[in-house]
């Protein structure tokens, strides 16, 4: 029997994990002495290199002396939380990485709760002990605080401690240690993490924990063997969630090393090995022995907070720019997504439009990232929250916010977040020179608020947050002020009408962008909506007067991003989303029947 480590590296959004994993595979000799490999070679698609994330965990396997160690990689955002929580069940043993610097954060706390109720023993990595500002005995006081806060037990109290700097590729179990190398890593994990339970001579019992697609295979199942064997060409039942079997060979068996992917002809109790041959395979079915069949328990993955509605594009530019612009094709691609990632949630609204739910602006942005790369064409509304009735009683999700900002800029942010109905829980002096402020505040509140922030705190504030809990409504919150300059007209946006609309607000376009009646050209200054016309050319006459040919000055437009324009529009304006452009328009383009669906509003409010 092969001696088998499954660990998880789990830690707070960028402090370390994927430059760790790389560190592993680079001293285990995983990689042959030829082979080029990249930086963050865990992190394998688009937009996890372009923004230097990881969104989906992956694993890998490395060789150390006699033993075989899977690793998994895992998101550090709040918002793929669910993609931890399903990761943690299938390992005996987690790598949990903390900043020298930063400390404790929310996701910190939010993988280490999941990790401490499964009773899992944390192998605590304090990383980045190179920073300036690290202080890594005030961040080792802060785990064992958090530790003792999350009813951990005994054997979790006494967690091995080593220091890191993974980027440098060293750990070492002591600050006085010489820099050397990873070596003090592999021992923690070879001692402290325990062996897989489960016999290769017991029956089959195995769980599916993330999907992957194959143009020639089809689905393949990422899994974990708790017990007995898995060959390839043997028969065995797959029993889904709601009790349904159904019987399958296994096609293929493909076992990882490094970043590679090999056949391989059978597999046994404690090893994660990928699956191909059942059709209709799911994240948490279990693929059981047929002569005696013992399921494994479902997975949970906590409910989605936030919904937004997608549909079909039907401004007066669709279908000029998108390859895939119908609701068939949106649908598809929709339920495509709904397959391997558990933490989200589709259902059609008719009239061509779908309701999209997941974990958090980002998760439903990165998805409409990826949509928009694919070549699709489609309108996204503002996101709202998950609202749920208990007990006659509407409840709301509410988050835990932490922000880090410098000490001039304490006193803003807790105006600005006192008015979206948040309630400070703690504020920390740090070492460095910011303020640490807790608060817990409606997810409604979070909704736009970034970007706000950001301009606030000057680009120096940081604010993290994770889900706590559903509570009862808290009222309104404040939302935009300033309201939108809105085209009146259709055509190009021409640069001399572009130049006296500056002084109403910050626009959006530039000269020769098309544009058409009811797209948001820009913020306006003041609060309330304005119709302007920016196709307005100058009037040309014969008389020549002195100083009339200036040349034009323009100030550059704000820039629209997809996560910037999630936050910035209303509940009556929508994203327009193509593979070239986002931009800004209302619900409603025509002005008059606008002016009245506002009239009626206001009618309902008073009454």
């Amino acid at each position: 029997m092969q001696k088998i480590k499954n660990i998880a590296v789990i830690a707070h959004v960028d402090h370390g994990k994927t430059t760790l994993v790389d560190q592993l595979l680079q001293q285990s000799g995983t990689y042959a002495d030829h082979q080029e490999v990249q930086e963050r070679a865990m992190d394998s698609n688009d937009i996890e290199k372009e923004r230097g994330i990881t969104i989906l965990s992956k694993n890998t396997a490395i060789t150390y002396g006699d033993h075989k160690i899977n690793i998994i990689d895992t998101p550090g955002h709040a918002d793929f939380g669910g993609e931890v929580e399903r990761v943690l069940k299938m390992v005996d043993g987690v790598l949990m990485l903390v900043d020298a610097q930063e400390g404790v954060m929310p996701q910190t706390k939010f993988v280490l709760k999941k990790a401490i109720e499964l009773g899992l023993i944390p192998v605590v990595v304090i990383n980045k002990i190179d920073k300036d500002g690290a202080e890594p005995d005030r961040v080792l006081d802060e785990m064992f605080d958090l530790l003792v806060a999350l009813d951990a037990n005994e054997e979790q109290l006494e967690f091995p401690v080593l220091y890191a700097a993974a980027r440098d590729g060293y750990a070492k179990w002591e600050m006085e240690d010489e820099n050397k190398d990873m070596t003090p890593l592999f021992e923690a994990i070879i001692e402290k993490v325990p062996y897989p339970t489960g016999s290769p001579d017991n029956d089959t019992q195995a769980q599916v924990f993330t999907l992957d697609n194959d143009n020639f295979v089809g689905r393949i199942g990422i899994t974990r063997i708790f017990n007995g064997k898995v060959k390839k060409g043997d028969e065995y039942l797959l029993v889904k969630a709601d009790g349904e079997k159904t019987k399958s060979r296994i096609s293929k068996l493909i076992g990882f090393k490094g970043l590679e992917r090999m056949e391989i002809q059978e597999a046994e109790a404690g090893d994660i090995v990928a699956i191909a041959g059942f059709n209709d395979i799911d994240v948490g079915d279990s693929i059981c022995d047929p002569v005696n069949p013992v399921a494994l328990d479902p997975m949970h993955v906590e409910e989605p907070t936030l919904s937004v509605i997608m549909s079909v594009n039907d401004g007066p530019l669709a279908g000029t720019e998108g390859k895939h612009v119908t609701s068939n094709k949106i649908s598809e691609r929709l339920e495509k997504e709904m397959e391997t990632n558990i933490a989200m949630r589709m259902e059609p609204m008719g009239d061509a439009s779908f309701k999209v739910s997941g974990r958090g602006e980002l998760q439903i942005g990165i998805l409409a990232e990826n949509m928009r790369r694919e070549g699709f064409e489609f309108l996204l509304a503002r996101p709202e929250v998950v609202v749920k009735e208990e007990n006659g009683v509407k409840m709301e999700p509410f988050e835990h916010l932490v922000v880090d900002v410098p000490e001039e800029f304490q006193g803003v942010a807790i105006e600005k977040l006192g008015k979206r109905k948040a309630e400070m829980t703690s504020l920390t002096p740090m070492p460095d020179g910011t303020v640490r402020i807790e608060f817990e505040i409606p997810a409604r509140g979070l909704i736009g608020f970034r970007s706000e922030f950001l301009t606030d705190t000057k680009g120096e504030g940081i604010m993290n947050h994770s889900f706590i809990e559903y509570r009862p409504y808290s009222g309104t919150v404040v939302s935009r002020t300033p309201g939108a300059l809105v085209s009146m007209d259709n055509g190009e946006a021409v640069a001399f009408s572009i130049f006296n609309l500056q002084a109403r607000g910050t626009l959006f376009i530039k000269p020769q962008d098309k544009v058409y009646t009811g797209m948001v050209i820009g913020e306006s200054a003041r609060p309330g909506d304005l119709d302007v016309n920016p196709l307005k050319g100058k009037q040309l006459t014969n008389m020549r007067t002195s100083g009339a040919d200036d040349a034009i000055k323009l100030v550059p437009p704000r820039q629209i991003t997809l996560e910037n324009a999630m936050e910035w529009i209303e509940d009556d304006e929508l994203i327009e989303i193509t593979p070239e452009s986002i931009r800004i328009r209302k619900k409603f383009l025509d002005p008059t029947k606008r002016k009245r669906m506002a009239r009626d509003k206001k009618n309902l409010e008073k009454s």
